[in-house]
């Protein structure tokens, strides 16, 4: 199941990654993708943020805790369309989530169960956002678009300090 999971990122981390490219030729006004890789790319798109979803079973909520927030979905196939369409959702805008400190936990394994899937417990699909102390700030049985998550996020009071912060940092 573990590597049905894996061909499923890489599947849609592949058709982003292509659909990218024939802009990118598209608006370069090269004829084709291969002459557009055979350029010199972009220093942007180097740097490029990724966020890399880690596998429930093998990680804890508490190697987390104060350091990012978890956003944790889970499935029971990863063959589920909601599944499905949230990831494309979370992969398509990797940059706003990862300003947030947040890690992505997937858990498309009903059996055996993750810690993770025993603590909270979903029923099918469910999105659960977690704060960084630990605690359950929003559950979801649907998909929900990044800029929705994101502003769900700010919302919280550790996140406006954070933001607070970071403005004092850059007066001085």
């Amino acid at each position: 199941m573990r590597h049905v999971l894996v061909i499923v990122f890489a599947g849609l981390l592949a058709m982003k990654a292509g659909a990218q490219e024939a802009v990118a030729a598209a608006e370069s006004g090269v004829d084709t993708v291969a002459e557009a890789d055979a350029a010199p790319a972009d220093e942007a798109e180097m740097a490029a943020p990724v966020l890399e979803p880690l596998i429930a079973a093998e990680v804890s909520l508490a190697e987390f805790q104060w350091i990012k927030r978890p956003v944790v979905v889970f499935a029971d196939t990863p063959a589920d369309p909601r599944f499905q369409e949230q990831m494309e959702l979370l992969l398509e805008r990797p940059a706003e989530l990862l300003e947030r400190d947040v890690v992505l936990i997937v858990d498309t394994q009903p059996t055996p169960r993750s810690e993770i899937r025993t603590k909270l417990r979903p029923r099918g699909f469910m999105l659960t956002i977690i704060g960084k102390d630990g605690g359950v700030k929003l559950r979801k049985p649907f998909p929900w678009d990044v800029r929705e998550i994101s502003r769900s996020i700010d919302k919280m009071p550790m996140r406006q300090q954070e933001i607070r912060d970071r403005k004092a940092e850059a007066a001085e």
